[in-house]
């Protein structure tokens, strides 16, 4: 989560919301990330969609179903979907996202009878610091 902390900040740092995503494979990072929606005026740029985008293109299968995913936010239903598609097999995330969260809230795509994968699911991981890099940005902007 460190790493994914540390793409959150390095986001921030491009002016994108602060969202960091790592895929890990045997113990080993494969992809890293933070949010670049604004950098390639590509609404889908989100932090975890490059990294699973990376890590399937480093294993040469659109399935992931030996890697984890480290977010610093709860995923929004595009990437819940996403992360379902790629067969992620465990999904870590810091902050819940009460507004755009597809995981917890919102959508909560893995329950839906439709979703074919539901990884297993880790939240509050490195939540305080997620958190904390959120409202600053956000702070910063208003």
């Amino acid at each position: 989560m460190e790493i994914a902390l540390a793409e959150a900040e390095a986001a921030a740092g491009r002016g994108e919301v602060p969202v960091g995503a790592v895929v890990v494979q045997d113990g080993a990072v494969i992809a890293r990330h933070g949010n670049r929606t604004r950098e390639f005026n590509d609404p889908t740029a989100h932090a975890e969609i490059l990294a699973i985008r990376e890590a399937c293109a480093k294993t040469a299968s659109e399935r992931l179903p030996d890697c984890d995913l480290y977010v610093t936010l709860e995923p929004c239903g595009m990437c819940a979907a996403a992360i379902s598609f790629a067969r992620i097999r465990r999904l870590y995330y810091g902050a819940e996202d009460p507004k755009g969260g597809g995981v917890v809230h919102g959508p909560r795509f893995f329950a839906q009878p439709t979703c074919h994968h539901a990884p297993d699911i880790y939240s509050g991981i490195g939540e305080v610091r997620s958190a904390a890099i959120l409202r600053e940005f956000f702070r910063s902007r208003r």
